[in-house]
């Protein structure tokens, strides 16, 4: 039985995992620093360390309680690296967006990316729930939920938080749901600081990892109603991408200043 406690062992290994994965990277920095690092939206130089540091962590503790999530956590984590690899500097976002590029014979980055996780979200769908209409629904929530989270990625610390934000209540249920809550903030507490300072960025990579990973909590602890009221959510934000990207990009600096702050005094500001 996943107790309370198992809960709080879940996220501080998860938030463990990620500092030290991170910490892995920087130091052997596969390919050459130049490789890892990215500029954002205010013109500094941040790390890409985070993003993989992310998906690592949050695939194992995935793997304790369910496999068929740590397999939509690698598989999510694959697809936002490749966009993150292939599609940089391209400012589309949502899916109208891609899908209008795919009317015109233009195969995006982002299309790539939607349908590899759209497919992989079905697939561990299929696998969490038993009845045929759970599954699609399930695959619909954790897949959606994934592109949630990177629609809102569009300043330092907007994806960390929300996957904090959304997966809260998440940590008053019992059993799986519970855990998998757990995990996801733990991995997006030990991020915040980094993120919120323009240190360090998930990107693709991470947020949507991190986005599938809360999905799934959904996926094995939600009833029929909260199925659909959720996946009626994630499809409406996949549709209007611009309109939920548009609220995250605001109130960026003083967000940004408490995040200095608090990663300053060895605190995650949340």
């Amino acid at each position: 039985m996943i107790t309370r406690r198992s809960r709080r062992v879940a996220f501080a290994a998860a938030a463990g995992l990620t500092r030290a994965g991170a910490a892995a990277l920087g130091a052997a920095a596969p390919g050459g620093p130049a490789r890892w690092e990215r500029t954002n939206f205010a013109g500094r130089t941040v790390e890409l360390y985070a993003g993989p540091a992310a998906v690592l962590a949050a695939a194992l503790g995935a793997a304790r309680v369910r496999p068929a999530a740590a397999g939509a956590v690698l598989a999510a984590g694959a697809c936002g690296a490749y966009d993150d690899l292939v599609g940089a500097g391209d400012p589309r976002r949502g899916f109208r967006a891609h899908l209008g590029a795919l009317r015109r014979g233009e195969v995006t980055s982002g299309a790539v990316k939607l349908g590899g996780i759209g497919a992989a979200g079905l697939l561990a769908g299929a696998l969490l729930r038993e009845r045929p209409l759970d599954k699609v629904l399930a695959g619909v929530v954790i897949a959606g939920t994934a592109h949630l989270v990177n629609l809102v990625d569009v300043r330092p610390g907007r994806a960390a938080g929300a996957v904090l934000a959304l997966g809260a209540p998440g940590l008053l249920r019992d059993g799986p749901a519970g855990e998998l809550a757990a995990v996801a903030t733990g991995v997006a507490t030990a991020v915040l600081p980094d993120d919120l300072g323009e240190r360090a960025m998930l990107g693709d990579t991470g947020a949507h990892a991190l986005g599938a990973l809360l999905g799934a909590a959904v996926a094995v602890g939600g009833g029929r109603a909260g199925l659909v009221a959720h996946a009626v959510a994630v499809t409406g934000a996949a549709v209007y991408g611009d309109r939920v990207s548009r609220p995250a990009r605001i109130g960026t600096g003083g967000a940004v200043r408490i995040g200095r702050r608090a990663a300053a005094r060895g605190r995650t500001p949340v």
